[in-house]
């Protein structure tokens, strides 16, 4: 990828082409518990570039505001979240979750000409999410599976990760990582083992893909040998512009993840898993809190991972050795963050030499350019309408004569009404 094109994508801050593009759709902000009564504590939130405030008022509504205050620029954090609003603890000027001053102490006056910014913000998944674009643009509700669940059957998690969201977004859409970075892993995680899924992995890393562009962004079809008569067809969603579906294992849960920018070289990594159907179990929560799967355990306030670069990611050189972690670091997000991040802040995309199981790559950067391309030049963005997030990835044996295209048109072109397909 040439310095140009990789500029456009990885600069996401206000006014840049790619900041615009992504302000189009609805994003993650945090966790709803967060914030989980009126006049709580705000919560501070950065996001492509944007330093905002988080809050509950009074009446149990969310707000997403500027963190500054509009007087002298001091942060709201400080504030008193009260009386349906957050008031500055310098000078007394009160802002409501619109971002409308309706107080200011010593000039009343002047309250119609303090607002500060605030973006429209839903509850939907145990996370809040925001509208960060032009009002008259507003898109439909997102609508990913684990959006419309119940509380009882999702878990999610967010985590800092010190890398440029591209890249870490990356690591999502390419699988064929799984074969070598997460091969022990699978055989003793709780939501990984047992499964025959784990097997086909691990007896073929030459993973042969077909790719296929559609409404939502790309299904990604990685094959590898299963029985004598079939191949094992790993079915990944990238959902544009920033979810990832995961095929899942065997009974274990669905997962998925969001990859959101922080800055230009930070994101917050999403984690989701949940059960379609059912409640998730008490031992699969306790499995997820203690940051298995592919959640990691992180400190409570900065949501950093407590494995990290200053640590070097507690590697293990005798548990390499000894093959229980193949490149030392424990735990699937782990294993995958401290790659991504030893890329740098800010990959070099023109060193890069790609091989052929980096198609959905190149493909979904083609997708994110042409939408910055297209909605400069006036054209609308891909995947607005939430209608089109409702698939599933899957994992499926099929004879070797198959077309997995086909099969996927069947089973999973509105995969929430169909069975879950796992192996």
């Amino acid at each position: 990828m040439n310095k140009e094109t990789s500029e456009i994508l990885v600069r996401t801050g206000p006014g840049t082409p790619m900041g615009n593009l992504l302000r189009r759709y609805w994003v993650p902000i945090l966790k709803a518990s967060e914030i989980a009564e009126p006049d709580c504590p705000p919560v501070r939130v950065q996001i492509s570039g944007e330093k905002l405030l988080a809050f509950r008022d009074s009446s149990g509504q969310v707000g997403l505001i500027d963190e500054f205050c509009s007087h002298r620029g001091v942060s709201l954090y400080f504030g008193r979240n009260e009386e349906d609003g957050i008031r500055c603890a310098y000078h007394g000027l009160k802002f409501n979750r619109l971002g409308e001053c309706v107080d200011v102490p010593s000039a009343p006056q002047s309250c119609s000409r303090m607002g500060i910014k605030a973006y429209p913000c839903i509850e939907r998944g145990s996370v809040v999410w925001a509208y960060m674009g032009p009002p008259e643009t507003q898109p439909s509700l997102p609508e990913v599976e684990w959006c419309g669940l119940p509380e009882s059957h999702i878990y999610v998690s967010r985590r800092l990760q010190e890398s440029n969201y591209l890249q870490a977004m990356e690591g999502g859409i390419d699988t064929s990582h799984v074969s070598y970075v997460h091969r022990y892993e699978v055989d003793v995680d709780p939501l990984h083992q047992g499964t025959k899924a784990n097997d086909y992995i691990k007896a073929d890393g030459n993973v042969v893909f077909d790719i296929e562009k559609n409404a939502f962004g790309l299904s990604l079809y990685g094959r590898r040998n299963g029985e004598p008569d079939s191949y094992y067809w790993r079915v990944t969603q990238w959902l544009f512009p920033w979810f990832t579906l995961i095929p899942p294992f065997g009974e274990h849960a669905l997962g998925g993840h969001v990859w959101v920018p922080i800055d230009d070289h930070s994101c917050w990594a999403w984690s989701i898993n949940f059960h379609p159907g059912k409640p998730l179990s008490g031992q699969e929560r306790a499995d997820l809190d203690a940051g298995r799967g592919i959640h990691a355990p992180c400190d409570p306030v900065t949501f950093r991972p407590l494995a990290n670069k200053d640590n070097d990611y507690l590697i293990d050189r005798v548990a390499q050795k000894e093959k229980r972690a193949y490149s030392g670091v424990f735990g699937f997000a782990m294993q995958d963050a401290s790659l991504q991040e030893s890329m740098g802040p800010i990959q070099n995309h023109e060193a890069e030499r790609l091989l052929p199981t980096d198609r959905a790559i190149v493909m979904a950067r083609r997708m994110l350019h042409e939408a910055v391309v297209g909605l400069a030049n006036g054209s609308e963005p891909p995947a607005l309408d939430g209608a089109a997030q409702r698939v599933r990835a899957a994992g499926v044996l099929l004879d070797r004569a198959a077309d997995p295209m086909e099969w996927a048109k069947k089973h999973l072109a509105d995969g929430l009404n169909e069975p879950v397909y796992s192996v």
